[in-house]
């Protein structure tokens, strides 16, 4: 029989890699340069309007978080990775804005039942291992007859692909983690919030990247600023052979979609109402 303890430890230490990793690199540079749109399709497909209460899960740097505090709601920004928040603490001042910044895991979120509004995650709640933990957490803070909003990658679209060309190269998942986009279908999503939801709505979008003009540019961009390819680099960093394939397909695969005006990149967005009769959440 496993101990649970063993199972405590074990799930501590992944969330201690992840924050690690998600702390390589610029990730606030990443979603400032190419994606600083996708939050605020993502605050205005879920609504956020003035005096709402808005939860941000993976809010990163606020990519969503400080549209959403620009439209008057009292918002909360989680994430699990410090650096990422206090990034947003820079950015929110610049802005303007004032929320709450709270470190936090997406599969144990410190907030009580029902106490939000709106839940949203922009490409954030997807890169929690267990997806159903996070699903869970996503419906259980939102108050009967509130929205939960996600934008997330798929996995045909650019980034599924890059995700898929590392996968070879990169040390296999821990047991129980699943794909990242996987949260980009819209049927996986539909089983993760379950009956638990009401008024899904789920539409496949694309956001134009233009900063780059030769695949050369996307990979060393990508080799700097992002965790997860930062990561996979340096499990390879004793074999260069290995590290000279991956620079090989990632250049070709951003060859592969890179156009006269950039590249799309496709996403999943997803809205969806609490199930329940609005009011009967607490207070």
């Amino acid at each position: 029989m496993t101990d649970p303890s063993d199972a405590v430890e074990a799930d501590r230490a992944l969330k201690s890699k992840h924050r690690a990793m998600w702390a390589l690199g610029d990730y606030p540079a990443l979603a400032s340069r190419l994606i600083p749109e996708l939050g605020t399709v993502l605050t205005r497909a879920c609504g956020v309007k003035g005096g709402q209460r808005v939860l941000d899960v993976a809010a990163g740097s606020g990519n969503a978080a400080i549209p959403a505090a620009q439209a008057g709601a009292h918002v909360v920004a989680s994430d699990l990775t410090p650096e990422l928040l206090e990034t947003g603490r820079q950015l929110a001042g610049e802005a303007g804005v004032s929320l709450e910044w709270r470190e936090a895991d997406a599969e144990a979120l410190p907030f009580g039942d029902g106490v939000f509004d709106t839940v949203m995650s922009c490409v954030g709640v997807m890169f929690a291992p267990h997806h159903q933990a996070a699903a869970d957490e996503l419906v259980r803070v939102c108050r009967p007859g509130g929205t939960i909003g996600l934008i997330n990658w798929t996995p045909q679209g650019f980034i599924g692909q890059m995700f898929a060309t590392m996968k070879p190269f990169a040390p296999p998942p821990p047991p129980g983690a699943q794909p990242p986009p996987l949260w980009g279908t819209e049927d996986h999503v539909r089983k993760l919030l379950g009956d638990r939801v009401t008024d899904v709505a789920a539409r496949t979008r694309t956001v134009r990247v233009d900063r780059f003009g030769r695949p050369e540019e996307f990979r060393e961009f990508f080799k700097a600023c992002y965790g997860p390819t930062i990561a996979v680099y340096k499990h390879l960093a004793d074999q260069p052979e290995q590290v000279a394939a991956l620079d090989e397909e990632l250049a070709a695969l951003a060859d592969r979609n890179l156009g006269e005006d950039g590249m799309e990149w496709e996403y999943l967005l997803v809205t969806a109402r609490r199930a329940g009769r609005p009011g009967t959440g607490p207070e």
